[in-house]
């Protein structure tokens, strides 16, 4: 039996592919776990709706392979074993899981499965890299990523492997079994649905092969950080849900120029934050830096949710967070920004944020979305100084020269005349939102809270020298 989850393809599946070579037949399931369905307050629905359709898209060319997809929903750990008892199987295969919840549900399958005579078998498949294969000498995780990136690149990657071309499916369980239509039904994503790509793998798989080919990737070392430009691979999604492999991502995008070396070093980030979780499981309600765990963060729910809304009075900052709620996603330099702003600028937790990350984005990860709130808010594996404190009007200049991104998601600002150019960024009053903060009063608030938190540890930063990005 495979049981996929966060690997929903046919292609550079090792789970997949070891199950037809060893055991010749093959039931495939698919498990609507509720106790990752999100809540009523948090539904996550741009996630959900992509993962549905998907999951149909699988359940598809599983079809063409000579397989019949289960659908099921309910508590796996009861669920997955009492499956392959049904349909007689000797083992069941994974694609290994490295979140903390998934590594829990998976030991408890394991162990019902063996109580009935059935193997757990777990490949690799979601990463380039298992957290055992890159380590530092003494056999931790690493904690910077520089050295784990030179690591990472020093371990041979495993061989992508083709998709089966028929495989021959296991009996069917008697009774009436779930379908994706019964298990999930409809589900309305919150962002607007022209936005929003196509699921799938197929879709994803040609998303794969023109970045692939693109002048974009030739250019990414530097376009990677503009707003205003499509420089980016528009990949995460399918990474996040196994539309395509990471392994097969690198293999199609190999070069050794500035653009794919750094695309390939992005995929690194990728893997440092898995392992990093998987290393550290503490790190989704914890700080990775134990001192910056004090913190005072303020508790406003008003500059909260002006943040969520993208009400903020700073174009950039707004644009973002308006993009994120249009089109369940956001660009990455721009998460910097809106992550940094709400930590910094707000004095707000690094959780507010990541969770209502995870409410909206598509490719919402719990490593990456972690990983990367902890290092915009100092409190995770971030080689810079905590004093470091974006300037959003700087950046903006930098990155939307001419102001096209914001312009293209806060449209009261594009509708202005007056401000062509770079000028949009800095509305005068009376032409957009008052600020709800000064930034020059953010950033010293910024200073003295990390600065209190820092003083508990003996040999603290020197912060003389402030930078102000």
């Amino acid at each position: 039996m495979v049981w996929f989850r966060r690997d929903l393809r046919v292609h550079d599946h090792p789970a997949l592919v070891r199950a037809v070579e060893e055991f010749g037949r093959v039931a495939p399931l698919f498990v609507v776990d509720d106790r990752i369905m999100g809540s009523a307050e948090r539904p996550a629905s741009n996630r959900l709706w992509f993962m549905r359709e998907s999951v149909a898209a699988l359940a598809a060319q599983l079809e063409e392979l000579g397989l019949d997809l289960t659908v099921l929903r309910g508590d796996p750990i009861a669920l997955v074993p009492g499956f392959a008892a049904e349909v007689g199987a000797r083992a069941i295969l994974v694609s290994r899981d490295r979140a903390p919840y998934g590594r829990t549900r998976d030991a408890a399958v394991e162990r019902t499965a063996a109580s009935r005579g059935i193997t757990f078998l777990a490949e690799p498949g979601l990463l380039v890299q298992e957290p055992e294969r890159v380590t530092r000498i003494d056999g931790g995780g690493f904690t910077v990523f520089s050295p784990f990136r030179r690591a990472w690149e020093a371990v041979d990657r495993r061989p992508v492997l083709a998709a089966p071309r028929k495989i021959a499916g296991a009996r069917r369980p008697t009774g009436a079994r779930g379908t994706i239509e019964e298990c999930l039904g409809h589900i309305a994503p919150s962002a607007d649905p022209a936005l929003l790509l196509e699921p799938g793998e197929p879709a994803a798989r040609r998303r794969l092969d023109a970045w692939s080919r693109s002048p974009e990737l030739v250019a990414y070392a530097d376009g990677r950080d503009r707003l205003d430009q499509s420089g980016t691979s528009r990949l995460s999604q399918d990474l996040r849900w196994g539309l395509v492999s990471p392994v097969e991502a690198l293999q199609q995008c190999a070069g050794d120029d500035a653009g794919r070396t750094r695309f390939r070093w992005e995929i690194a980030w990728r893997d440092f934050y898995a392992h990093l979780l998987w290393h550290q499981p503490r790190l989704v309600r914890e700080a990775l830096r134990p001192e910056f765990e004090h913190v005072a963060w303020r508790h406003d729910e008003r500059l909260a949710e002006a943040w969520r809304r993208g009400r903020t009075g700073y174009p950039v900052i707004d644009a973002a967070m308006r993009q994120l709620l249009a089109t369940g996603w956001m660009h990455n330099r721009a998460r910097m920004l809106v992550a940094g702003f709400l930590t910094k600028h707000l004095g707000i937790d690094w959780r507010v944020g990541a969770a209502h990350f995870m409410a909206h984005l598509i490719d919402g990860d719990v490593a990456s979305n972690t990983g990367g709130w902890q290092w915009a808010a100092s409190t995770g594996a971030d080689a810079q100084p905590w004093f470091r404190i974006f300037n959003p009007t700087l950046q903006a200049r930098r990155h939307d020269p001419d102001g096209d991104y914001v312009r293209r998601w806060v449209p009261e600002l594009a509708a202005r005349t007056d401000l062509a150019g770079a000028k949009v960024h800095e509305p005068p009053p009376g032409t957009y939102l008052v600020p709800i903060v000064n930034h020059a009063d953010a950033r010293r608030r910024a200073l003295d809270a990390y600065r209190e938190a820092a003083a508990r540890r003996p040999g603290r930063q020197d912060v003389a020298d402030v930078m102000d990005a």
